[in-house]
């Protein structure tokens, strides 16, 4: 979105430009929010929108479980709430579609003769793929990996906060919840845990020295025990990773301490988890996100 405003800026053919954050209803706690905020601040983007699909969304991937399902039916319900904007602004049918796809996407999509790893929202679902043979696509992005499009963000003047947030798939917390389908209540769990997780972080300065970390939510549910009873809750999973350009990445060591005060409070304050796992895999085999 900045490039785009600074190409306008400079007088280059770019047209009008409408920028929209869309809420797909998988975003962390108060995340559009904060986002819309966040590009408010920079010349350019001021005008930025919030659209919330975020029941439409929540409808399309009810009782879907397979992740690339998921991922599938995500990547064509962006392109769907693009082309509702675009009809309540009146658009035009060849009105293109900027996103921020890095060369990692495609890899992994199966680029080339690449093996496909895991098909990303961006580049494999049948919309965004329509679009693509239309030349409809804008990709600014696409030959570049995640640190050098932290270089960049640096290099045009955003800040800190905005370039060093933490990495978020477009589906967002529909492959952290792993091995069943998408909920409000699954939602709510994984968010609060996540909350825990990432203040912890925080807390322990380890904010900028960690390249990735979030948590996940198993549905598979295991026996516990609270106070003098039995529980049958689900699993919190952690992950922490460190990497470039995210085609490999190594598990953190985290500091014991910390784990303990994540896991105590993890099991303390989220109603319906009575576990906490620490995945401690590299990227291969592992990938960083868990589907």
């Amino acid at each position: 979105a900045t490039l785009l405003a600074r190409a306008k800026q400079q007088g280059k053919n770019v047209g009008d430009i409408h920028l929209y954050h869309i809420d797909n209803g998988l975003l962390r706690t108060d995340e559009s929010r904060k986002v819309v905020e966040y590009l408010r601040k920079v010349p350019g983007l001021e005008k930025t929108k919030l659209y919330n699909a975020s029941k439409t969304f929540l409808r399309k991937l009810k009782g879907v479980v397979d992740p690339e399902k998921k991922r599938k039916i995500i990547g064509d319900a962006f392109v769907n709430a693009q082309k509702d904007i675009m009809k309540r602004l009146r658009l035009s049918d060849d009105t293109m579609l900027c996103q921020g796809t890095l060369y990692t996407d495609l890899i992994e999509s199966g680029k080339g003769r690449s093996a496909k790893i895991k098909t990303h929202h961006n580049v494999g679902s049948k919309l965004v793929k329509e679009m693509r043979r239309k030349g409809l696509i804008v990709e600014p992005n696409k030959e570049i990996f995640k640190d050098e499009v932290r270089k960049l963000g640096e290099l045009l003047g955003l800040s800190k906060e905005m370039v060093w947030r933490q990495p978020f798939p477009g589906p967002g917390l529909a492959i952290r919840i792993i091995g069943g389908a998408v909920t409000k209540k699954r939602l709510a769990i994984l968010r609060k845990a996540d909350d825990i997780y990432l203040d912890e972080i925080k807390k322990g300065g380890l904010e900028y020295s960690i390249w990735q970390y979030f948590a996940g939510l198993s549905c598979a549910k295991s026996v516990g025990v609270m106070g003098d009873s039995r529980t049958h809750q689900y699993m919190c999973m952690l992950r922490a990773v460190e990497s470039k350009d995210g085609m490999t990445a190594d598990w953190v060591r985290m500091p014991r301490a910390v784990l303990d005060r994540i896991t105590k409070r993890i099991i303390n304050e989220v109603d319906g988890v009575n576990r906490v796992l620490y995945d401690c895999s590299s990227k291969p085999p592992g990938t960083i996100e868990w589907e």
